[in-house]
């Protein structure tokens, strides 16, 4: 069957379901929200005559979660205007409805018998052929389709989302044996291509895979906190970012996730898994039910393991509970050694620094990593039949960088084995019959795609679905040249990739040296340059403030003009290549790394992309094509009509408050992207199709084009009318007079200096304009206060 879905309907619409339903309206689709109707009108209601026959009244549930679900942050929605994809009702008046769509996801209470009416009534209005899933994390997903038609049975399975669903991966399918295979196929492929999601086969077992594993592992750790002894601050240090985690740690995580979810899912599993081998685990400890007994269950509540005041003069002060007295203090900042000795390291090199570690960090990751490890070979086959399933579903769902038989391949198969005998853990058989036939890695390279361990046929295989995927890490031995700072890869059918890798990756000198080599080495042996990485961090980040800061502080202001002019040629020579050039931006992309991406031929950006040119933060303006470009692009819309100037208004606005697209979408409207341009929702997939643009632009005959002479500049008339603005801001003390320094620059920049009348003018014209003004702006003391306190703490100074 050619399967397309086009509308969704959402049954329950609850903190899952209002974001599921905004996440299908981020891909274009039409989405039908419903959720029950109130008992009776409520106070406010009645006041205003109106009855339980209202639609406003029998609607109030669903529109009252929809609004709640649009104010908070972050966003559900790629752009505020696709909340108009969303259709609300409620089940007495509009479940009739779903017989014109072509998905219906129930997402309600979990409650067994409720759902089980739900689905009757849905059997018996859905059309043949529709889709029907759950969204349930708790309840069997056999159990829900008894009793149902054969049609429903066949076309019924679960697909588990994790919250917030724009954000979080992860994508458990969870089929049932009557689930016909084409539906878990089609389910499979839906969720990676078009929800951007890691899409994880799971087997009907409590709490599938990712929570299986990710409560367990936050369930031990709260009994080795307690058997160490250790503080809410140590072990949320430690369970964060060090071990490639995210940096709320394991407390903060509880707090944000609601204790009453964990105590409930732990109990569920507690309940259910009688053959589980490390079942006591899920047996909650004696702090968890003292919070639960003082309703402490975090922020829902006000306050957990954390708890937020207002502390002298008015500020917001964090407290933490101190786990032996129940009594919150003062939270303090946390420092290990050996922290010291691995911050310097990549992630998958730190683990065997951290576990040898004498002090008590490594004695914690011995009792809480090693045991990870032996836990997860004991759900195989039991949770999934390929270990490759468990690393995806807990990096998807829990946000890990590295999945747990990925981390003991970096520490090292045998060396794993042995620091696990020691603190006298034992694997599962199958492990000690893998390294007996010779194998010492779970995962391998080959051929550019990373291969698992398979084990009932004791080989390595492809994992499925990561066929057309680029990653690269894995195209080592892919590398042309690199330095320092940047590597270049060769993505095959005659496209080069440039990655840069340095800090933040923000431009060095290495990395100006690597774009320069890349398109040398395009335009003469190959026919198009994607430039993109795989970082979770950032795209880009900007400039190297550092070295500015220095040549500015020394007043080498010779240097600082040179450092601008080769950062300007090296984005024109992007610009102006005889090759294509496609740049793959995602999650930060910044000054330099929005300069960049503005001088590309085309596009391809993640979905997560959040871009824009942010220089008045440190006391500057774009100058890296950045005001030059924005000005281009105004220009070729004043063609299309623009009397009121609202376009260069806009970009000016964007400019001087530093403003960053909250989605590749939003960058649409900022006019960072452009017709043509693509947004990627699968993250993984973001090379392959980068590399896919570069190839249809080489193959459409890509020409060199010229370097413009006609941008249409506003002159005088233009820099007054934002002088007037400027002037209002700063005498209502808006703004500082540093404030409106910096903003009067862009405003002669990007109206192409003190003209006389409108007219056209060249691309070198402004990019003098700019440095000029960069320049300028870098000699003054309250910028170099600006880029210092950026450098020092990381926050932005306002003076």
């Amino acid at each position: 069957m050619n399967r397309s879905i086009k509308k969704v309907a959402v049954l329950g619409s609850g903190i899952m379901g209002s974001r599921i339903a905004c996440h299908f309206a981020n891909i274009g689709c039409e989405v039908l929200l419903l959720d029950i109707v109130p008992r009776e009108p409520n106070d406010a209601e009645k006041a205003k005559g109106l009855t339980l026959e209202s639609p406003a009244v029998r609607n109030r549930i669903v529109n009252e979660a929809f609004q709640n679900t649009l104010k908070a942050n972050p966003a559900a929605l790629y752009a505020t205007a696709f909340a108009n994809r969303v259709k609300l009702g409620n089940f007495d008046d509009n479940l009739s409805e779903i017989k014109n769509y072509d998905w219906v996801i129930e997402v309600i209470v979990e409650n067994l018998a409720i759902k089980k009416s739900l689905f009757e009534k849905v059997d018996a209005l859905r059309k043949p052929g529709t889709l029907i899933t759950s969204n349930t994390s708790g309840i069997p997903i056999h159990l829900m389709a008894e009793g149902r038609s054969d049609d429903f049975q066949k076309h019924f399975c679960g697909t588990h989302f994790f919250n917030p669903p724009r954000y979080l991966k992860l994508l458990e399918v969870i089929p049932t044996p009557q689930t016909d295979s084409s539906v878990v196929d089609f389910l499979m492929h839906y969720g990676d291509r078009f929800l951007g999601k890691t899409t994880v086969l799971c087997k009907d077992t409590p709490a599938f895979i990712a929570n299986r594993v990710g409560v367990y592992s936050m369930m031990k750790t709260m009994q080795v906190v307690a058997e160490m002894g250790l503080t809410v601050e140590e072990v949320d240090k430690l369970t964060s970012v060090v071990v490639g985690r995210p940096k709320s740690g394991t407390f903060r995580l509880s707090d944000l996730v609601g204790l009453d979810t964990t105590i409930n899912v732990s109990n569920n599993l507690y309940a259910a898994l009688t053959h589980d081998e490390s079942r006591d685990a899920f047996v909650l400890p004696e702090m968890i039910k003292k919070l639960q007994e003082n309703k402490w269950l975090g922020d829902k509540t006000g306050q957990g393991f954390y708890k937020k005041i207002k502390g002298a003069g008015g500020k917001s002060e964090i407290l933490a509970l101190n786990l032996q007295t129940f009594e919150y203090e003062p939270s303090q900042k946390v420092k290990f050694d050996v922290f010291e000795k691995t911050k310097s390291l990549a992630l998958k090199d730190r683990f065997a620094v951290l576990l040898a570690d004498k002090g008590k960090a490594g004695e914690f990751y011995r009792k809480t990593i090693l045991d990870g490890f032996r836990y997860v070979t004991y759900r195989i086959p039991e949770i999934a039949d390929e270990l490759y399933r468990i690393d995806a579903a807990i990096c998807a769902g829990f946000g890990w960088e590295m999945g747990i038989f990925e981390t003991w391949d970096a520490l090292g198969l045998q060396k794993g084995l042995e620091l696990m005998k020691a603190e006298g853990m034992e694997p599962a058989s199958w492990v000690h019959e893998m390294i007996e036939s010779g194998v010492n890695s779970f995962y391998k390279k080959e051929g550019g795609k990373r291969l698992y361990y398979d084990i009932p046929s004791k080989s390595y295989k492809l994992i499925p679905g990561t066929e057309s995927f680029i990653i690269l890490e894995n195209l080592s031995d892919g590398i042309v040249w690199k330095n320092g700072e940047s590597h270049i890869y060769d993505l095959g059918d005659g496209i080069l990739g440039l990655e840069f890798r340095s800090k933040m990756n923000t431009f060095g000198a290495g990395v100006i040296e690597g774009v320069h080599k890349a398109i040398n080495l395009a335009e003469k042996d190959f026919r198009g340059l994607v430039i993109g990485n795989d970082s979770t961090e950032a795209f880009s980040a900007g400039a190297n403030l550092a070295m500015l800061f220095m040549y500015a502080v020394e007043q080498e202001f010779d240097e600082v003009n040179l450092m601008i002019a080769q950062f300007q040629q090296t984005m024109m020579r992007v610009r102006y290549s005889s090759i294509p050039v496609v740049v793959a931006p995602h999650t930060l992309a910044l000054g330099g790394g929005c300069e960049i991406t503005l001088h590309a031929d085309r596009v391809v950006a993640a979905a997560e992309t959040y871009i824009g040119l942010v220089e008045v933060g440190v006391g500057l303006i774009p100058a890296g094509g950045g005001t030059k470009e924005m000005a281009l692009r105004c220009s070729d819309l004043y063609k299309a009509g623009d009397p009121e100037l609202n376009i260069l208004q806009s970009a000016f606005m964007n400019i001087a408050t530093a403003k960053v697209s909250t989605s590749g979408y939003e960058a649409f409207d900022m006019n960072y992207f452009r017709r043509g341009d693509e947004v990627v929702l699968n993250r993984s997939r973001l090379i392959a199709d980068a590399k896919q643009a570069a190839i249809e632009l080489a193959e459409a005959g890509y020409t060199q084009p010229k370097q413009r002479n006609d941008i249409r500049v506003q002159g005088k008339a233009g820099i007054a009318l934002f002088k007037a603005g400027i002037t209002s801001m700063l005498m209502g003390k808006y703004i500082s007079e540093h404030d409106a320094k910096i903003a009067n620059k862009l405003a002669y920049a990007i109206c192409g200096g003190d003209l006389s009348y409108p007219q056209n003018v060249t691309e070198q014209y402004l990019l003098d304009l700019e440095r000029e003004a960069f320049l300028s702006l870098s000699g003054e003391r309250k910028t170099l206060e600006r880029i210092q306190s950026l450098l020092n703490g990381g926050k932005p100074l306002r003076n």
